[in-house]
């Protein structure tokens, strides 16, 4: 399923030379700046790189962590300086978690997915959630100057981002139970917990400019409204399995409304101008198949009532209150790795941050912050999704 969900870019950082100026008083000081330089561009390298997996990404990203946590020991008695190295943590975390959404996206749009596959789309969007949550609760909190409204650590952008992925996850449960025939009862209640998830996203964005939200809040929309089809339409099957013919014919109905609603979100949503990828959702063999059972198990209900039941249709559709039992997403939470065996306490004792006060001058002019460039993938065959 290329194509199928949208991605924000990743967040510019500046470059960061860990040229602490006088300030690394030893060789084994030293060596840790040149090693934070070091794993900081192989990381900023694996976040483009189109054959880096989950396990190649967790190795540079503990490689860099374990070193960067020293940082905030050895400026413990400098707050700027150990707001600067939180900031680069948060910063290039919050890249992790933006690389986790774009590798499930690559796994997702894959020809024939496999079911190791699945698994490692639905295990990434859970990292990516957990990631993001952590950030949140625990690391954003940590820095002096708040994040500017609107922008990428803003509490409603960060929250909006857990539930996405956590919304997606779930997504690939919706397609394995589909895909294996289970109950109608449990895919119409994965798929209202999953269209209420998506509606949570486009109301946390409710109050930012739209300029930085609109193409978002439109993909949250028209996702919205293709799973709330989706419960309409297993719940209209589930309710013809038990004779009620009527109550199902209008629950068909619903989903024809919401899927003909959301064919149309899918055209604004392309049309408006916005950060990030752009998804085609109405494109893929899983939208379309769903217009197709739609209006074939609204015909078989018709047929049935005209025949068998003889069930008036209610005006109003049935209200949905399915709970899902099992197939939710939850985050997986973000832990950081061990503190590297290069930062020791004598080690710590050779960072002298006066003399870095000093030459504070001496430092070159900031480089320019410039957008991270990302591989341009072109879509293979769509296969509707099936997990073989």
């Amino acid at each position: 399923m290329a194509h199928w969900f949208h991605r924000n870019p990743l967040k510019a950082t500046a470059p960061v030379s860990f040229n602490y100026y006088g300030v690394a008083g030893s060789p084994a000081a030293n060596k840790i700046c040149n090693d934070l330089r070091t794993n900081r561009a192989r990381l900023l390298e694996m976040f483009t790189d189109v054959t880096c997996n989950p396990e190649i990404m967790k190795n540079a990203t503990d490689a860099y962590f374990s070193l960067l946590q020293g940082v905030f020991r050895s400026t413990a008695q400098c707050r700027l300086a150990q707001q600067d190295a939180i900031f680069e943590l948060v910063s290039m975390a919050f890249n992790v978690a933006l690389w986790y959404t774009k590798f499930a996206s690559r796994q997702a749009g894959k020809e024939n997915v496999t079911e190791a596959e699945a698994k490692d789309v639905h295990r990434s969007l859970k990292v990516a959630a957990g990631t993001f949550k952590t950030l949140k609760d625990v690391h954003v909190p940590r820095l002096i100057t708040p994040a500017e409204k609107g922008r990428d650590l803003e509490p409603r952008v960060i929250d909006a981002y857990i539930i996405q992925c956590q919304a997606e996850a779930q997504e690939v449960t919706i397609a394995r139970a589909i895909e294996l025939k289970h109950n109608a009862t449990l895919i119409a209640a994965l798929a209202f917990e999953t269209a209420n998830f998506y509606q949570k996203a486009d109301h946390t964005l409710n109050t930012l400019e739209p300029e930085c939200s609109g193409k978002w809040r439109k993909y949250f929309q028209l996702k919205q409204l293709f799973y709330m089809a989706y419960a309409y339409c297993y719940h209209g099957q589930t309710l013809l399995a038990s004779d009620k013919c009527g109550e199902a014919i209008r629950s068909l109905q619903e989903a024809q409304r919401c899927y003909s609603h959301a064919e149309a979100l899918c055209k604004e949503y392309r049309q408006t101008k916005g950060p990030g990828t752009t998804a085609k959702p109405s494109e893929q063999l899983f939208f379309l198949k769903l217009g197709g059972l739609i209006k074939n198990t609204l015909e078989k209900c018709q047929r049935e009532n005209g025949f068998i039941y003889f069930h008036k249709v209610p005006v109003e559709p049935p209200q949905l209150e399915l709970k899902a039992s099992y197939g939710l997403a939850e985050p997986i939470p973000f832990e950081l790795p061990p503190l590297s065996q290069q930062c020791t306490s004598e080690v710590y004792a050779t960072f002298d941050l006066t003399k870095g006060a000093k030459n504070d001058k001496a430092k070159p002019k900031e480089e320019e912050v410039k957008p991270v460039k990302e591989p341009d993938l072109k879509p293979q065959k769509d296969t509707g999704c099936v997990l073989s």
